[in-house]
Order: C-alpha cells, then structure tokens, then sequence
C-alpha cells in the first residue's frame, strides 16, 4: 500500500541497529492524536534488543531515523511512544504519486472467488433478515474484486422441501385459486402469505388435538396437515405430474417477486444453482459414501454420518423414506459449484445461527475426500433483531423488504421536504437515494458479527454516524468543485508548510488502498463503512477550518480544490462498492 514502503524502511533500520529484533517485534501505528507526530513506534518491546533503558532506546533511535531517513524531520518521546514527525514534502510528493495512475488500488490476485448470498426459500418474500445477508454479500463481492479477485457471486435457491409443501398445501385448501393478477398481490407475498396460514390453521389442529387429550408433542406429530405436507414432499420427490405441475407455479410467482425486489435493491446474481436440481446429486454422492462404508445405514434405513468427536452428534443425511435433508443438499451443491467455476476459494454469507451446519458441512466433505474443503469459509454474521424481538416468518412477525423501501422512501421524503432541502423538480428520485443510503449504511457500517437492533429514525440522521450524512459531504464537495471548475489538478506546493488538517485529511485519503484491502482480507464491509465516515468527517472539519475558494493565494485555492476533488472521488467509489449512490446536489 501507499506506505508500506515507507514503514518497511524504518523497520529495515530498526533492524540493522539491533540484529537481534525480528520485524514482527517492531511495532509501527498512527500518532495518537494528543501526540505530535505521523507516525509512532511502539518503544516498550524494542528496549530488551538495544539493551538499554525505554527512554535512551528512544532517543538513539529517533536521532538514528532523522539522520538517516530523509523525510523524517523530527521526533518526540512520550511515555514509551516514539513519535516521527515527516517532512511536508513527504505528503505532496505521496499524494502525487497516488494519482498518477489514477489511484490504481491492489493488483490483480489471479484468483477466484465463489461467494455465496441470499439464497432464498421459496415460500416467503425476502425480509429484512435477508437484507443483511444480501448486501453483506453484495458488498464484499465488489470489495474483493477492488481487491484484485475474481469474484462469482451466486446464490442456492432453496426451493423443495417440507416448508415449499406447506405453502403449497396451504394454497391448495384455503385458496380459492388465488393467483398474483387476480389478488394483486406481489408473487412472493401471496406464497408467504400462504405459509403463514398452513402454521396457524397447524396450530389450531394441535390445540384441539390437545383438548382431546393428547400430548404436545403428540399432536404435533399426528397432525393431518403436517402428514398431509410431509405426503406432498413424498410424492413431489417420486415426480406426481400435479404436484409438480403446482410447485412449477407457486415457484414462478416467487421468482418475479424476488427479481423486482433484487432490481430495487439494486443487487445481481452471476450464477443460481437450485436445491431442487443438486440435492440428487447430494444424495449421489451419499449413497456412494454408503458404499465406500464413509456413511452408515440404521434399521429404518436412514443414512447417517458419524463423527470420531464425541461433541458432534451422528448427522442424518438421508431420511428413512429416502427424502434428503438441507445438509444433502449443501454437499450436492458445494460439488456442483467447484466442478463448474473450480473456484480457489468459497465464502457462504449466511447467519450465525448455521454455525454448527457449516462445520458439519465442511467436516463431511473432507470425510468425503474432497481436498478443496479447507478453501471453504464460514461467514457468519449476526442477526437483525426488532425492537419487541426476533423475526419468525412462519408467524408473519417479519418486516418484508419491499414494505421496509417503502417505508425509508416515506421517510426521507417528510424529512428532506420538513427541512426545506427537497426540490421535487430538480430530483424526484432523491428521496429514494437518500432512504436507500440510509437502510444500507445502517447495516454495513457495523462489524457482521455484531448483532443489529433496527432502527429506521436513526439511519437517517443528516449529522449522525449514516450514509446520508455521507453523501451531504459529497453533495457538499460538489458544490465547491462546480464553483472552482477552473482550477488546475495540483498536489504539490513549496512556498509553505502544510497545516494540520490538510495533513490529516492527506492521511485519510492515502489510505484508502489499505483500506479497501483490509476489508477484502477480513471480508468485512464495515471496515470501509467506517473508513468513508472518518474521510467525510474530516472533510468537513477541514472545510469548517480552513478557507478553500478563498483563499488569499491562488496555490492554496488549485491544491485544496485538488484534495477536495479527491476525498470527493474516493466517497463516490466507496459508496458504490457498498451499493450506495451519492448524489451531486442535495
């Protein structure tokens, strides 16, 4: 990156002062900000190499790096922190270089990345909890490609299985031949809507099942409708032409409703695989681990994996009717996938609480020989949560994405027209930009692990921690930049010395390659979420500090137009790996 060169020439010296250092004991970060300096050495661990106490190793080294290093030009020492003051020439000369290729990021990896999002069941609309596994997903997969990979972004269409026949069945006997035309109701909201009727008309067989003097766990098991969906599951994997023929259809309603939902979010698969299709071959590659003794078969003929840790209960992967579970599908599909992109590596987006599948998973496919199984990757994010607590879709206690776009849409228009900063004839679609940074941000700008408590209100804070706090600055920045059109792109001034927060803002801005790698290598978007918010910060302390178009000197006026025209682009590209517009004018 932009400094690593510069770092590792401290190090080298470091090193050849005391040959007895390795580079893994020097220790390099950012000056704090109530110290002097650009960069700070970490003194403690250095003191035990030059055999000497933490304040003369200090002193030795700095005069050491002044003498030698020709952009440092000072330094200080406080309480164990040796703080390394670099010549104003250093930061024109960097900022310069950046740019001369346009500010070329990371090079090329040569590698390819299978990533896998969303991945949907077919009997609910996409909901909020999705949300956050989509644009995880989206984000990352535009990060690692600014990163230098390849990326294939792809999703499993979860479209069999005993909750699909729920929806099914349900339609079958309250519906009335409901269709989307005839209900006006988007395709995937009327299948959801379905499933959410087969738990309740469920709930009420078991009460009375109850009532006649079974036990819970009895009724549940007895239930006609629950037998009558677990039939449907039979025959639809024994190819009945009409239940196909259904599942054809209730399916092709979903799939319209998911795509106008992935347009609006602005979100695109390169490649979609569904269970439907690779849980045969699962169940291929089982029934040959059954052969080849890797998998056991008990009395009712259900096939089973068994684990040499006592900790990991026997995993089923094939029922004792022959039906296949989740985990027959995932290992059908993890096969599929390498065979058609022989990816390097494969990173599944998908919640925490799948952990125990994904390890399982894995487990077995090394169990099953397959040497590609370390290059698979687990990442698991935290949940979105509501304020009167979790999302169950089978209770309909979700919020759907497209009532939730909406909803910001609302929003951000009462709040912009409120303000008096809305020109409906200038931009009708900013109300939409603006409510669509803002539900982005929200879920972007914290670490995936992190569990997320929605909030609406608080994403939409025009000087809070949020996207359209961000994209003000932007707007801001054009504004400037529209007015000193003119101006000549410069980086470099010798007439003066830099002040402070043109320094920090230069900082900020170089790193920005660091930035976007560090967030490829942790697959981790907030990193530069966060990154975007400290640059638009500064901006604005800059812009609130120091004069830009009026300035006195017309060098002053070219150079800060220059970084303004910089931190601006850098926003701009940013945001649009998190899947976020900015608009020129707000």
């Amino acid at each position: 990156m932009i400094f690593d060169n510069h770092i590792q020439d401290i190090k080298d010296l470091i090193c050849s002062m005391y040959p007895t250092c390795h580079r893994d004991d020097i220790q390099i970060q950012d000056t704090r900000k109530e110290f002097t300096g650009d960069f700070t050495v970490v003194v403690f661990a250095l003191a035990k190499f030059s055999k000497k106490s933490v304040e003369n190793t200090a002193i030795e080294l700095g005069s050491k790096l002044v003498e030698e290093i020709n952009y440092i030009s000072s330094f200080n020492f406080v309480k164990g922190f040796l703080n390394l003051k670099f010549l104003d020439s250093f930061w024109y000369l960097v900022l310069e270089n950046s740019y001369k290729d346009n500010f070329h990021v990371n090079a090329c990896k040569n590698k390819k990345i299978a990533l896998e999002s969303c991945s949907p069941n077919t009997n609910k609309p996409l909901h909020l909890g999705h949300l956050r596994n989509i644009l995880l997903g989206d984000a990352i997969s535009n990060i690692l490609v600014a990163d230098g990979f390849f990326v294939e972004k792809v999703q499993i269409i979860n479209d069999r299985g005993i909750h699909i026949c729920k929806s099914m069945l349900a339609w079958l006997k309250f519906g009335n031949s409901e269709t989307p035309n005839s209900s006006k109701v988007k395709g995937d909201h009327l299948v959801g809507k379905y499933y959410v009727i087969f738990e309740q008309e469920y709930q009420k067989e078991q009460n009375n099942l109850i009532q006649q003097g079974h036990s819970k766990e009895e009724a549940k098991i007895i239930s006609p409708l629950l037998n009558e969906a677990k039939e449907m599951l039979k025959q639809w994997e024994s190819g009945k032409a009409d239940i196909i023929g259904l599942w054809k259809k209730m399916n092709s309603w979903v799939y319209q409703g998911f795509e106008k939902t992935y347009n609006n979010i602005g979100v695109s698969f390169d490649k979609i695989y569904y269970e439907s299709e690779t849980y045969l071959i699962g169940k291929k590659h089982v029934l040959n681990g059954l052969k080849s003794g890797i998998f056991s078969e008990k009395d009712d003929g259900s096939i089973w994996a068994r684990f040499q840790d006592n900790n990991i209960d026997d995993k089923l992967l094939l029922r004792s009717d022959g039906t296949a579970v989740y985990m027959t599908q995932d290992i059908g599909t993890a096969i599929l996938r390498y065979d058609d992109l022989s990816f390097d590596n494969m990173v599944y987006v998908v919640g925490n609480e799948q952990n125990h599948h994904f390890n399982l998973l894995f487990r077995l496919l090394k169990k099953m020989g397959f040497s590609w199984y370390n290059n698979l990757f687990h990442l698991s994010y935290g949940m979105v949560n509501l304020p009167d607590g979790k999302m169950k879709s089978r209770e309909g206690n979700v919020i759907d994405i497209d009532d939730l776009l909406k909803e910001m849409y609302s929003k951000s228009k009462d709040i912009l027209l409120n303000s008096g900063k809305l020109d409906l004839n200038y931009d009708h679609q900013l109300p939409l930009i603006i409510g669509d940074a803002a539900l982005k941000y929200f879920i972007l700008k914290p670490d995936p692990k992190k569990e997320i408590l929605f909030n609406p209100e608080a994403s939409i804070d025009f000087n809070g921690h949020t996207g359209p706090f961000i994209q003000y600055t932007y707007a801001r920045i054009n504004s400037i930049l529209s007015k000193g059109d003119m101006c000549p792109i410069v980086f470099s001034l010798v007439h003066r010395n830099l002040l402070k927060e043109e320094i920090s803002l230069i900082k900020l801005i170089l790193n920005y390659p660091t930035t976007i790698h560090q967030s490829a290598k942790n697959f981790n978007p907030s990193i530069l979420a966060n990154y975007l918010y400290s640059l638009a910060k500064e901006y604005n302390h800059f812009y609130q500090k120091i004069p830009i178009l009026s300035a006195e000197d017309k060098n002053d006026v070219n150079f800060r137009v220059s970084v303004s025209r910089k931190v601006a682009e850098l926003i701009s590209k940013g945001m649009k790996l998190l899947g976020i517009k900015v608009p020129a004018k707000m």
